[in-house]
């Protein structure tokens, strides 16, 4: 599924996107389906999780681990590539895929996600329905019908980021699948303030689209899903995004609630409006009840930080459930960290070794560990595949 041609750069990308419906789940109430997600670099098999490579690179991890882990796709941020080294720079390289030494297939999102975490603090507590943590940054200068302008982290320079300048960085990344410009709100927000931004993403994302179609490159464009917990703004926003033309896939994103129970609830409302011919990814789901349950509801790829983070602060993830790899019980562990788990990690090195690294404070305790949960991610999702062609989800 990972071939790609040595030699693609910019512009180059000779296979077609579609997705193909492999088999749709006879189980009593269930929407799940199996397919084939093709791409200019490659087919991924659905559904799938997709890992994310903030600035070009799944933390602690190479692209070639990334692949041996089991990954198809991978998720790259244009925000973080905008401010460096910049889309020029990386198109000088032949695009992302040679940039990061990756061939298959590559999605990148709009910035619209880093704005939000810009303006209002913490991006997960938000999105899950925690008020934020600490007042709106300075580092947002103006957000306006035109976009938003915001100070650089890394120098202080001034950036305007519009829905025509994001679209003409992500085509100079040259990922397969690319997202319009869009606002992101928090759970915390009044009615009049959604509606508000209801209104301006949908303009946004048109403004992207007709961007993109000037120029297609091949790439496929996601139209974003939003509305927050409101069903019918969220059936309303899928019929808006449809009746634009030219969307080959659908995201669902934005605010998805303060818990399980209201992710189902947005799940279910776009769950029979989604056309079925169109790729469905959730945005940002990575624990394993939300997966399930977007599975569960027809959804097709979701990415997420979750799993790497995880490993990264020594939270390993097991068919038992999370296991804190620093606690003392794991000091004599001679096996590995999940039996039956057949990755890098599990097959070479003991639970006991990896409690050692991580207590006396090894980068290599990061990498096993990313490669671990990465594999685990990537099993889960191949059992939930086959469960969905065996009719048991």
């Amino acid at each position: 599924l990972l071939q790609g041609p040595d030699t693609w750069g910019v512009g180059e990308m000779p296979r077609a996107f579609g997705y193909e419906l492999v088999h749709q789940s006879r189980n009593v109430g269930s929407r799940a389906r199996a397919g084939v997600l093709h791409t200019p670099h490659g087919s991924v098999e659905t559904p799938a999780f997709v890992a994310v490579g903030t600035h070009g690179v799944v933390k602690a991890m190479t692209s070639l681990l990334a692949r041996d882990a089991g990954q198809q796709l991978l998720f790259c941020n244009t925000y973080h590539m905008l401010l460096h080294p910049g889309p020029d720079a990386v198109a000088h390289f032949g695009g992302l895929h040679k940039y990061i030494g990756w061939h298959g297939p590559i999605l990148t999102d709009s910035g619209g996600f880093q704005v939000f975490s810009l303006h209002h603090g913490s991006v997960h507590n938000e999105l899950k329905g925690r008020r934020p943590e600490r007042k709106e940054s300075s580092s947002i200068l103006r957000v306006d019908e035109q976009g938003v302008l915001f100070r650089s982290y890394r120098d202080g320079s001034r950036i305007l980021l519009t829905p025509e300048t994001s679209v003409q960085a992500q085509k100079k990344l040259g990922a397969d699948i690319i997202i319009p410009f869009d606002e992101l709100l928090g759970f915390h927000v009044d009615r009049e303030r959604l509606l508000q931004s209801f209104a301006r993403t949908h303009r946004w994302q048109r403004r992207s689209l007709e961007e993109h179609l000037k120029d297609k490159r091949g790439q496929a464009m996601y139209g974003v899903v939003h509305g927050g917990t409101d069903p019918d703004l969220r059936r309303q926003s899928v019929a808006e995004l449809v009746s634009m033309g030219g969307f080959e896939g659908l995201a669902v994103g934005g605010s998805l609630g303060a818990n399980l129970a209201d992710l189902r609830g947005v799940l279910e409302s776009v769950a029979d409006a989604l056309p079925a011919p169109l790729p469905r990814h959730l945005l940002g789901i990575g624990d394993e009840a939300g997966i399930r349950a977007g599975v569960a509801h027809g959804m097709d790829t979701f990415d997420s930080s979750y799993p790497t983070k995880a490993a990264r602060h020594g939270t390993l993830l097991t068919r038992r459930g999370p296991l804190a790899v620093e606690k003392g019980i794991y000091v004599r562990a001679d096996g590995p960290v999940d039996e039956g788990c057949t990755c890098f990690t599990c097959r070479t090195h003991s639970l006991g070794y990896l409690h050692h690294l991580f207590k006396a404070g090894e980068i290599t305790g990061l990498v096993l560990a990313s490669i671990h949960n990465i594999a685990h991610m990537t099993a889960l999702f191949a059992n939930l595949r086959q469960d969905i062609l065996d009719d048991r989800i």
